[in-house]
């Protein structure tokens, strides 16, 4: 898209599903690395509360429909032959429930080490990853 004078689209497709993804990934590293320190650091909490706004970019099911939908529509002009960029984009939408399933948010906020000792009210709902 880039290429063909589509800038915007191609800025916004590369930000949905490849930065945002890799952000989000790169995030819940830090977070789970930062779960391992005892005490839990106070900076986790931040994290926690801002990681709703950057999973709400990785939109990577639309783009996983979106080349569905391109595949059956190419697939009586062209051969598709999935290689290791499909591959991987597969593991990565198959990867994001499963870390938003067992990841959780509660007990690592009970777990930070807050500088007056006293632990403050709960993440706003959206910072919550449990599908409850």
């Amino acid at each position: 898209m880039w290429l063909q004078g589509e800038r915007m689209t191609g800025a916004l497709v590369a930000f949905c599903a490849v930065l945002a993804p890799a952000g989000y990934i790169l995030y819940m590293l830090t977070l789970l690395i930062a779960a391992r320190r005892t005490p839990v650091p106070r900076w986790t909490g931040e994290m926690l509360r801002g990681i709703g706004g950057l999973q709400v970019w990785s939109m990577l099911e639309v783009v996983m429909l979106g080349i569905l939908v391109a595949l059956i529509k190419i697939a009586s002009l062209a051969t598709v032959e999935p290689s290791i960029g499909m591959y991987a984009f597969g593991a990565a939408v198959l990867l994001f429930p499963m870390i938003m399933t067992s990841f959780d948010s509660r007990d690592l906020w009970q777990r930070i080490d807050w500088v007056d000792r006293e632990t403050p009210a709960p993440a706003p709902p959206e910072a919550s990853l449990d599908p409850e």
